[in-house]
């Protein structure tokens, strides 16, 4: 099994900066895709990006490259997403997710671990 918990969520205003960061426990061998969701109030979960923590290639949605980043730490198991130059469009619950690899990645369905969420906000 595989627990991840998110920190890092919180209110800024349009144009500022946040860092989300994912610990991920357990049977980490699960894990070597990880990435991030968002879901806003009536909208559907939306895939943000992903990682892959073996050669740690990444891929980005559209609605956030150039302005998001994600990396990881030395040990693997935790993975940050860094958010620049945020619009009140972002605001949602993030939520970090992981399997064992990437290829269905922008599906939400795709993923087998997900953590409690983070709620950001920006206005």
């Amino acid at each position: 099994h595989v627990q991840l918990v998110e920190s890092g969520g919180g209110s800024v205003q349009a144009g500022g900066s946040l860092r989300l960061s994912c610990d991920a426990s357990g049977y980490t061998r699960n894990t070597h895709c990880m990435g991030w969701f968002r879901q806003a109030p009536g909208k559907e979960r939306e895939a943000l990006a992903r990682i892959d923590t073996g050669d740690g290639s990444t891929t980005y949605a559209d609605s956030v490259k150039g302005r998001f980043t994600i990396s990881q730490d030395d040990d693997k198991n935790t993975v940050y997403l860094q958010m620049d130059s945020l619009k009140a469009e972002d605001t949602a619950m993030y939520y970090c997710v992981a399997d064992k690899i990437c290829v269905g990645w922008a599906q939400a369905a795709w993923f087998n671990y997900w953590g409690q969420g983070t709620q950001v906000t920006v206005s």
